[in-house]
């Protein structure tokens, strides 16, 4: 999901009391808080030697472990928040959404919004965990590179072209 797809979920919702679920049956507790908004710009390179970029924003949420269940922040506050951060650093809008939660029983990592969900007065940001994936796949297979080759005794020898990231495809 991007950032503008869910800062518009939010605007359309803002009576609404804003949850977190980051397992089947698991809310992040209502005593919650957003504690910061990062924006990461992302260059990488692929197994097939292609340059990748895009950029995440990643909302960071903590459960203090004082406070007990209280009602969970409204939608509008969560907006208010939302205001401060781009008052200060614009966010870019096809930005992938990213939700960083950890707490004692679920160790700290960052999930992607899967659905958002509008359950009575409630709503609630289902999370999943991120997958990874060989973008070379997603070009076709190739590894991004017209074939594999390897320097033998001096000349060039072609190896064997062979589905990208394969084991022992000499891709990945």
């Amino acid at each position: 999901m991007n950032w503008e797809v869910f800062k518009a979920q939010l605007t359309a919702n803002t009576g609404l009391k804003l949850q977190f679920q980051y397992a089947e049956g698991q809310r992040v507790d209502a005593s919650y808080h957003i504690t910061e908004i990062k924006q990461a710009p992302i260059t990488s390179v692929d197994c097939g030697g292609v340059m990748n970029a895009w950029t995440e924003i990643i909302i960071q949420l903590w459960e203090p472990v004082s406070e007990g269940n209280r009602e969970a922040m409204k939608v509008e506050k969560a907006l208010s928040i939302i205001n401060v951060v781009e008052k200060a650093m614009p966010l870019h809008p096809a930005a992938t959404v990213k939700i960083e939660f950890g707490n004692q029983q679920f160790d700290t990592r960052q999930l992607i919004p899967k659905s958002i969900i509008i359950a009575d007065t409630n709503l609630i940001i289902d999370l999943r965990p991120d997958t990874v994936q060989c973008k070379a796949i997603e070009r076709g297979g190739n590894c991004g590179t017209p074939e594999v080759e390897s320097v033998k005794k001096g000349e060039m020898q072609n190896l064997a072209s062979a589905s990208c990231c394969t084991p022992g495809s000499g891709c990945c």
